[in-house]
């Protein structure tokens, strides 16, 4: 697929990119790279496969500027990450993908972009923006989603999923790193290092950098939400242990002199004379009863229970 920059995207042919004055946007298969990356004449040769693609990075080259991108899934971020490679001159840039990811994206633009200054600089700060354009909202439902597991152990809820907190913790570290290494990204492409892009348009890059930091901090506090709830949760479990420790504290305290009137008479010596007494048994029970309900009103005043 091939398109010109115009006030729009606009779809044409390989041949048509050659002729043209404006710049370009290819995206192209690994092997159709392998096979026809001549055309561009970016001077380059970058054999490259998707699984050699382990991070986002751009590099620099003596005339191109070459790189790749690992985009997580967002709907499931212990899945399989979308890969993708890119190389880009002054002219245009080229995606090399076999999985979609950066065609979609694309089309996006080409459906809801129209630029008023149409460069290169800003369909990269269109494309780049793509990437994280749903990322605060995520943000914001896993924010909601900790106040809820907040509010569930605060009321002593036993349906508390404590998994899920990890597990958002594991995400927002994955997206951090994610966001570190675009941030990387952005300040290769507003150096200018190779002069590709126009100064007043490094401008666009330095939008997309400040979004990206306002986007890691946002990950930096969620994080740091994750651990206060992590350390709630324990700490929940923590006084229902001592709780139950409590209990068991106080029944065995309750019949520590129960079972000493039961081993005491247990003993059956003959010369026991509350065993040939009439009321003996019905005594014991009294007895029994009285050391219950004292030990209760003792620990009650002293609030153990």
């Amino acid at each position: 697929m091939f398109y010109l920059i115009k006030e729009m995207l606009e779809e044409v042919t390989a041949e048509e990119i050659k002729n043209a004055k404006d710049q370009y946007v290819a995206i192209l298969t690994f092997e159709e790279w392998r096979n026809c990356s001549g055309i561009f004449d970016m001077g380059i040769d970058m054999d490259i496969e998707d699984k050699d693609i382990l991070t986002t990075k751009a590099e620099v080259n003596y005339d191109s500027l070459t790189g790749s991108f690992v985009i997580p899934n967002r709907a499931n971020m212990s899945g399989e990450s979308s890969r993708f490679a890119f190389a880009l001159d002054e002219k245009g840039i080229v995606f090399i993908d076999d999985s979609g990811a950066a065609g979609n994206l694309i089309k996006s633009i080409k459906n809801t972009k129209k630029w008023r200054m149409p460069s290169l600089e800003r369909f990269l700060y269109d494309f780049l923006d793509q990437i994280v354009k749903d990322d605060l909202r995520l943000m914001e439902r896993y924010d909601k989603e900790l106040d809820a597991m907040e509010n569930a152990i605060l009321n002593e809820d036993e349906k508390i999923a404590s998994g899920r907190v990890n597990e958002i913790r594991s995400n927002i570290r994955d997206l951090r790193i994610h966001y570190e290494q675009l941030m990387d990204l952005g300040q290769e492409l507003e150096e200018n290092e190779n002069s590709f892009f126009k100064q007043e348009n490094l401008r666009y890059f330095r939008l997309f950098l400040n979004r990206m930091d306002r986007l890691h901090d946002t990950s930096t506090a969620i994080r740091d939400y994750t651990m206060q709830i992590r350390d709630l949760y324990k700490a929940h479990l923590d006084i229902k242990q001592n709780r139950i420790m409590t209990v068991l504290t106080v029944v065995t305290t309750i019949f520590l002199p129960l079972t000493l009137i039961v081993g005491w008479y247990g003993m059956n010596f003959r010369y026991m004379p509350e065993l040939e007494w009439r009321w003996g048994y019905p005594a014991v029970i009294a007895i029994s009863i009285l050391i219950v309900l004292v030990s209760l009103l003792f620990f009650r005043k002293k609030k153990w229970l």
